[in-house]
């Protein structure tokens, strides 16, 4: 039995699991296994409105076992502990419960193939405190612990303020700082400032109000540098015009329990969220033993294969992909899924002895959601050579078209249709937003 293993089930690990079980579904030579460390996908763009209560992920998500057992794959739940490469062995990590109690001891995957899509988490840059006093929004749980928290803290100074002197006309103010003002940062401020409009209206008494304060710091001279100058000012001003503080070219130097300390000055901040760059996790590279750069991603050839290995390839955010006129491909999720692409035809091609085509990323452009306030962003940069701009409700449709996009990447058109018009259902029947 030939074993192709994709260990990761992000946007790209996720398409090519259901893109090689619905190839290999009658076949009784080879074997398709997804290996993920949860249970359940959600796409990673949707982290910031998860965060803010817009969204409930338990709609959302995609349990692994069920999907696989749809789309003729099997499903282990586990995480990477390192890779025998000269034995074609995928080693995974012990699983053990809260308690300490072993769950699955550690377990040994033969491969012919390895598809390594782990993605990236946030980089901190080893500033101090950061890892400490900030909430990453790097999965589903962590999003979840952050609008918990956020809830939480609402509620306190609710009860602070409804017990506070009665000739007290002010409202308390909850102060949430965002260090980076690239697009998870800017999407997460914008969420925030219409989740605390959202809030404020299940609020009967006055009394009780609560005041949010945001504030994006970005170390660069500019929000969004992914996007024109034009669009970036654009996104700013409306940022700017809803109430969320914006400041540039200010670097944090450290991070605490009281907020953000900067060249100048300390910002206050309640509730603190790191979303400053992306790198591969930092086990990745000792782990497998194979070529990493500086920010742990895996260098691959044109081929997406690895440098140092051709049975094992890398997608996604922990590849380190070089373009053909310089620069490397960017850490978004249309281009795990062009990879993702690339990957299944080069392992039928090499299956069959054929040579194995090169990676050609093609930019769609980028857009940003400013939740209900606006959207901006550039499309179809990648075919006219220029960026063409778009804001406003076209860019809005052309924003939610992406997910629509990635559910017909993985359900088909019938069912993402069933799940388009679930969504619908399920807004017209629940609050706006999620409010446990």
């Amino acid at each position: 039995m030939e074993n192709i293993v994709i260990v990761g089930g992000g946007a790209g690990g996720l398409a090519l699991a259901t893109q090689l079980g619905n190839k290999f579904k009658r076949s009784k030579k080879t074997q398709i296994i997804l290996v993920d460390k949860n249970p359940s996908h959600i796409w990673k763009p949707l982290l910031h409105e998860v965060a803010a209560g817009s969204i409930d992920s338990a709609f959302d998500e995609l349990n692994y076992r069920y999907h696989g057992k749809k789309k003729h794959f099997n499903f282990i739940l586990g995480s990477l502990e390192t890779i025998d490469r000269e034995q074609q062995i995928l080693v995974l990590a012990e699983r053990r419960d809260d308690a300490g109690e072993l769950i699955t001891p550690q377990q040994h995957l033969h491969y012919d193939y390895a598809v390594i899509a782990i993605g990236g988490v946030s980089n901190d840059f080893g500033v101090p405190g950061a890892k400490e006093h900030c909430y990453f929004l790097d999965d589903k749980d962590q999003a979840e612990r952050f609008h918990q928290h956020l809830l939480n803290q609402t509620d306190r100074l609710s009860c602070e303020s409804l017990h506070s002197e009665p000739n007290n006309k002010s409202h308390p103010v909850l102060r949430i700082g965002i260090v980076g003002g690239g697009a998870t940062g800017v999407e997460l401020a914008a969420e925030l400032q219409h989740t605390a409009q959202g809030l404020s209206g299940y609020q009967r008494n006055v009394a009780a109000k609560v005041d949010y304060k945001i504030t994006l710091i970005e170390a660069g001279p500019r929000i969004l540098p992914a996007l024109s100058e034009k669009l970036s000012k654009a996104a700013q001003l409306t940022l700017e015009k809803i109430g969320i503080d914006v400041h540039c070219n200010t670097g944090v130097k450290s991070c605490s329990s009281e907020g953000f300390i900067t060249p100048d000055s300390v910002i206050e901040c309640n509730i603190r969220v790191w979303a400053a760059g992306i790198k591969a996790p930092p086990q990745l590279a000792s782990i497998t033993g194979l070529e990493c750069n500086n920010r742990n991603q895996l260098i691959v050839k044109p081929s997406l294969q690895s440098s140092k290995d051709k049975r094992i390839f890398v997608i996604g955010d922990c590849a380190s992909c070089a373009l053909p006129d310089g620069g490397f491909v960017p850490p978004r999720a249309q281009a795990a899924h062009q990879m993702a692409s690339l990957v299944y035809k080069n392992i039928l091609r090499s299956k069959r002895n054929k040579a194995l085509k090169d990676f050609r990323y093609r930019d769609y452009g980028s857009l940003v959601s400013l939740s209900n306030f606006n959207t901006v962003g550039g499309l179809m940069s990648g075919f006219v050579g220029s960026e063409m701009r778009i804001g406003g409700p076209i860019a809005r449709l052309a924003y939610l078209s992406l997910y629509r996009m990635h559910l017909f990447a993985i359900h088909g058109l019938y069912n993402s249709l069933l799940i388009a018009l679930a969504g619908r259902i399920h807004r017209a029947i629940k609050p706006k937003l999620k409010l446990h």
